[in-house]
């Protein structure tokens, strides 16, 4: 029941607080507030892409590995495999649109 809570509670800090951080009007000085921003947007998508292909690269190892030493578990091993290379590319594109959303705040 925790676990339900803390997910819900985190699932509603993510909604909303980018969405405060996007009410603020552009009352920043001029240059500074948008090269920083322009940094941030540079620094979410290169971790984002970093992290996302380390992430793909291991569990498809770890799925190759697996296949390769039982080759009757190849189609129970794929399904859950592709489910998750599609979980981690999405928190990728996930972390282009956060990207693309302050980056059009600039």
């Amino acid at each position: 029941m925790r676990k339900v809570l803390y997910a819900i509670y985190a699932s509603l800090l993510s909604f909303f607080v980018p969405a405060l951080a996007m009410a603020e009007e552009a009352a920043a000085p001029a240059g500074g507030h948008n090269q920083l921003v322009g940094l941030a947007v540079g620094l979410c998508m290169g971790i984002a892409v970093l992290g996302g292909a380390l992430g793909q690269g291991r569990a498809a190892a770890a799925a190759l590995e697996g296949i390769g030493r039982n080759p009757g578990a190849a189609g129970k091993i794929q399904g859950p495999m592709i489910i998750g290379l599609a979980l981690m590319e999405s928190l990728v594109l996930f972390a282009m649109l956060i990207a693309y959303l302050l980056y059009s705040k600039v």
